[in-house]
């Protein structure tokens, strides 16, 4: 009984310590974003996450990726993220069904 505990207890520490990674991981993403758009961007990309989560997640990290590598040299503007937004619609396979 006594070890069934202590599995327990390791697995709630363990599980504790992911959840604070996982949060600070989110903190170190939500300050690079500051970084690297402008107030206007950044409300288009929250507005954004309420339909479209995985789509965000891939464009902040695309965005994150190109700041780390030199290539953004002033704040993105709410334009250039509409833009890079577009050519992201853009990428989707259109499916077409005919009916016979």
């Amino acid at each position: 009984m006594q070890e069934l505990q202590q599995q327990a207890a390791a697995q709630q520490m363990q599980s504790q310590e992911q959840e604070q990674a996982r949060q600070q991981l989110e903190a170190q993403k939500r300050q690079a974003m500051m970084q690297i758009l402008t107030p206007e961007a950044r409300s288009r990309l929250a507005n954004l996450r309420l339909t479209r989560p995985e789509m965000v997640d891939q464009i902040e990290l695309q965005l994150i990726q190109l700041a780390q590598m030199g290539r953004v040299n002033s704040k993105i503007t709410d334009e250039q993220l509409k833009h890079l937004l577009k050519n992201l619609a853009g990428q989707k396979r259109e499916i077409n069904i005919t009916r016979k």
